[in-house]
């Protein structure tokens, strides 16, 4: 078990995070392998994977559509699709991200019960999670695993830290990185590591779930690197909004981190309703679809370009807002 890898290049990643270029592929265009279902795609095709939620103008969980009931746009010019399939049962990587900032205090016990039982009906035997807090320092408490009470562990070794009176330097003795805040919230570096370190290696159906008041303070990473980060690795962002009246939340960054990655944000005013959250995003990630196409656009150019997947019936579709291409 890795569970301290993170913390040995974190430094390195985060002071050269501005000067990052993506050198390899969109999960998608990485050999995904040959289970049950899986489509191998090699590196040197231009083949574009993309996973997605329907839903009505209800907001119910729309299944069992077919191919013919979509289009696929990239930067605005129509693509043809190559496989479409409703991904139920395709391995997940899945990483959790807990909030142990002082703004927790109250959210922090709930969390972690309810998170629990959330991986327990969602992390099968072929799927794969993690276990992230941050606070003053980000922290890897449980690396991939598919055991349920490795990560029922890793949740429980999550605690408030709002760091020490020792005087010395920020974050020294509590965390792998030192800030310039002693009572920061490193929310944007999280983000970025679990991605670019973590679900970047991983193929498949990826996604985040990111337990928070949205507030950041300190990190050395901006919100648009976070942003770009998941892009890259293909995961899908959803943030379970925690509102304290004492501290007060941040619904736009959050609501533009889910929204540009294909997830969703929920806003919890009470610790008590972060059940019903947790259970409306298991029920969304056992419903997706995926299709995939080659772009029109065989530029190696490491480009950011724009999907829209619109429904010919005028449901919603809840996808990424795009990728980035490879690069020489």
């Amino acid at each position: 078990m890795r569970v301290r890898a993170i913390c040995v290049v974190m430094l390195a990643l985060l002071v050269s995070a501005c000067g990052y270029a993506q050198t390899g592929v969109p999960g998608s265009q990485q050999q995904a392998g040959s289970q049950q279902g899986e489509i191998t795609i090699r590196k040197n095709v231009n083949l574009i994977n993309v996973y997605f939620s329907v839903k009505d103008r209800h907001g119910a969980l729309v299944p069992n559509l077919a191919k013919d009931t979509f289009e696929i746009f990239e930067n605005g010019r129509p693509q043809t699709i190559k496989y479409f399939a409703a991904e139920t049962d395709l391995p997940l990587t899945l990483g959790l991200l807990i909030d142990s900032s002082g703004s927790m205090q109250r959210m922090l016990p709930e969390e972690k019960v309810v998170a629990a039982d959330f991986l327990r009906q969602v992390v099968g035997e072929k799927d794969l999670a993690f276990v992230i807090s941050f606070d003053i320092s980000v922290d890897l408490l449980q690396d991939l695993t598919s055991d349920i009470r490795l990560l029922r562990a890793g949740l429980d070794k999550a605690r408030i830290n709002v760091g020490g009176g020792s005087g010395g330097i920020p974050g020294l003795g509590q965390g792998p990185v030192p800030i310039s805040h002693p009572k920061g919230t490193l929310l944007f570096d999280g983000v970025y590591l679990s991605a670019h370190e973590i679900l970047q290696q991983q193929v498949g159906r990826k996604a985040m779930v990111i337990l928070t008041d949205g507030e950041d303070v300190g990190s050395r990473l901006k919100l648009r690197d976070a942003i770009e980060a998941a892009q890259k690795a293909d995961a899908i962002c959803y943030v379970l909004l925690l509102s304290d009246p004492q501290y007060g939340s941040n619904a736009r960054d959050m609501g533009q981190l889910a929204e540009q990655t294909g997830g969703r944000l929920i806003s919890i005013q009470r610790p008590d309703k972060i059940g019903d959250a947790f259970r409306q995003i298991s029920a969304e990630l056992r419903s997706q679809y995926s299709l995939g196409y080659s772009s029109d656009d065989s530029k190696h150019d490491g480009s950011f370009r724009k999907i829209e997947i619109k429904s010919k019936d005028g449901l919603k579709v809840q996808a990424r807002k795009g990728y980035y291409a490879l690069t020489n």
